[in-house]
């Protein structure tokens, strides 16, 4: 009998019994008056007089008519780049302890994001409610005993000045609670080696020592490092190993394009739990199985605006025009898309943080990433999102019986001098091009009314290059942005376009 396991689940049943429902619509005005007040006697509280807005009557609105929007290269630029030059009390009280390196999908080097004491305390509250909601996921009492791999990036952080540097994911394994660690795989020594396939080569050589129950971490990763672990032991499917898998918590990106090719590493079903970990903080997980939406972590650190999805709004590098309308949580409505505006406990303020989001539940603050602004694709007013190419990649999935685990778009002009959307798909699938371009027109006419009017005048046609999926992995590892929490461009645009098809090639 798992009497530990049962231990540990009753007081999850108990502590989650005792906490009322959250009214999101509070905890934020109460998470903004605390950010204000926190910060009123910093450089930035006083160029954008936090105690006058402090005194308003509705501190949401004054806090948007007096601070504008920054994206990295706008905050970094006028307040950031202080803290490296040793300055204190910039945006946020103090220096922060650790610098997140962004390694994500856009800009040519990584950003540095401040990572403060309070943003760790705040990640570390958010994943105490995720360890909560397990609750309402049925799992048997002896799940709470298994092991958890977290695959992220490294652990070994580099001393830079008085601070430390990482990638976020790292960041947060550096700092998991003492009583979490017994828990916690592949170890700390094995979380330390900076080199990802060497990592990964000592996790499948140790794999058979460890019960693991959950997994952690971006899907197209954790695919390499489960195929890498079969492939070792010479073994069918991931189950032979790690019997008792029941859960995956996937983060950073939607599971969607993904779940195919996941669920063939796989024996036996497991219970998928969406999290949304990003540089700039937790924001949001997964709390109920009823849904694969994610609860805004309204409470933590984090303070949420919303723009309305409007190419009008968006500018040529996606940052947004600084005339673009903000909500609040009160404000927003179900089902449309808005480009995700955040001020944090790490001094990030009316922050860009380049994701679409779409409520599902407005009362509950569910939500589901629908994009990237700089991944909307508007060359020749086609409009296409993000979750709208996803949607055609599973079209293309269930079509052709196949499995496309990465793709990538750009819009340009050929030599005949129009334009037209160029494709390339990850997949095995051995069929004719453009059969599998017309069948991915047709069904985004259908699925986009813009697409099809686009296609009606600017966009002369679709093309498609099916490649092994391998290339879009040699091609993060040639940019030195192998596992952690990288991912793929979705669209591209031409310069960086040509780099791809030359390597490709």
């Amino acid at each position: 009998m798992a009497i530990l396991g049962n231990i540990i689940k009753g007081v999850i049943n108990l502590t989650d019994t005792l906490t009322s429902e959250t009214n999101h619509t509070d905890a934020q005005e109460a998470v903004l008056k605390n950010l204000l007040e926190t910060a009123k006697d910093t450089q930035f509280g006083k160029k954008y007089s936090f105690e006058t807005i402090l005194l308003s009557d509705d501190l949401g609105e004054s806090f948007a008519d007096v601070v504008p929007y920054f994206d990295y290269n706008k905050i970094n630029e006028k307040w950031w780049s202080k803290l490296h030059e040793g300055e204190v009390d910039v945006t946020w009280p103090g220096t922060p302890t650790y610098f997140a390196l962004s390694s994500g999908t856009t800009g040519k080097s990584s950003k540095r994001i401040p990572v403060t004491d309070a943003m760790i305390d705040a990640i570390q509250s958010s994943g105490i409610k995720q360890v909560l909601s397990l609750n309402n996921f049925d799992l048997p009492a002896d799940f709470f005993e298994k092991e958890i791999m977290m695959l992220g990036s490294s652990t070994d952080l580099q001393e830079k000045n008085d601070h430390l540097e990482g990638e976020i994911s790292g960041i947060s394994a550096s700092n998991i609670p003492f009583w979490f660690k017994g828990y916690y795989k592949p170890g700390e020594d094995i979380a330390k080696i900076d080199d990802w396939d060497k990592r990964v080569a000592h996790i499948a050589k140790n794999a058979k020592n460890w019960d693991i129950g959950a997994l952690s971490g971006i899907p197209s990763w954790m695919e390499l490092m489960l195929q890498e672990v079969i492939k070792y032991h010479n073994v069918k499917n991931i189950h032979e190993i790690w019997p008792n898998l029941q859960v995956y918590t996937s983060g950073g990106v939607a599971f969607g394009p993904y779940e195919k090719s996941f669920k063939a590493l796989l024996g036996k079903p497991v219970t998928v739990i969406d999290t949304y970990l990003a540089s700039e903080g937790y924001i949001a997980t997964q709390t109920r199985p009823e849904t694969d939406a994610m609860q805004l972590n309204t409470e933590n650190g984090i303070y949420f605006e919303f723009v309305p999805m409007n190419p009008d709004y968006i500018k040529e590098d996606g940052s947004i025009k600084k005339n673009a309308p903000s909500l609040t949580l009160k404000d927003v409505e179900p089902n449309k898309d808005y480009i995700l505006i955040i001020s944090t406990v790490s001094g990030a303020w009316r922050y860009l943080i380049g994701d679409t989001i779409a409520f599902t539940d407005v009362e509950k603050a569910e939500i589901k990433i629908t994009g990237r602004t700089k991944f909307f694709l508007n060359t020749v007013g086609s409009q296409l999102s993000v979750n709208k190419m996803d949607d055609a990649m599973k079209h293309l999935e269930e079509k052709f019986s196949t499995k496309i685990s990465e793709y990538t778009i750009c819009a340009k002009r050929f030599d005949d001098g129009e334009f037209y959307h160029s494709w390339y798909l990850g997949t095995e699938l051995k069929a004719d091009e453009k059969e599998v371009a017309n069948a991915l027109d047709n069904f985004l006419k259908e699925a986009n009314k813009n697409y099809k009017v686009a296609r009606s005048k600017a966009l002369k046609g679709v093309k498609v290059n099916i490649i092994d999926v391998e290339k879009f992995h040699n091609w993060s590892d040639n940019n030195k942005k192998k596992g952690g929490q990288v991912k793929m461009e979705r669209v591209m645009k031409e310069k960086k376009f040509k780099k791809w098809e030359k390597f490709v090639s």
